[in-house]
């Protein structure tokens, strides 16, 4: 199941995907060294997401913060599942 996912007072997460009892939502940034938002914080605490990963244009991969972690894009169209 995929959903998009706001709140009232403006946090917003771009995909928030379900399975079973798994959470993980990404943002998709278009800057070039995306940082960690309110947004974020607010969507890990209030979805108990598993995981958060943020796609960007960018080529490397990073970490955020716990659970949050920022990909290429590039990486997501390389993918063969």
């Amino acid at each position: 199941q995929a959903y998009f996912w706001a709140t009232h007072q403006g946090a917003e997460l771009d995909l928030l995907m379900l399975k079973g009892d798994r959470r993980v939502g990404v943002e998709f940034k278009r800057a070039d060294a995306p940082a960690l938002t309110p947004s974020m914080r607010i969507a890990m605490a209030d979805l108990r997401l598993d995981a958060l990963f943020v796609l960007y244009p960018g080529l490397k991969r990073y970490t955020l913060a716990d659970r949050i972690e920022v990909l290429p894009a590039e990486s997501v169209a390389e993918f063969r599942g």
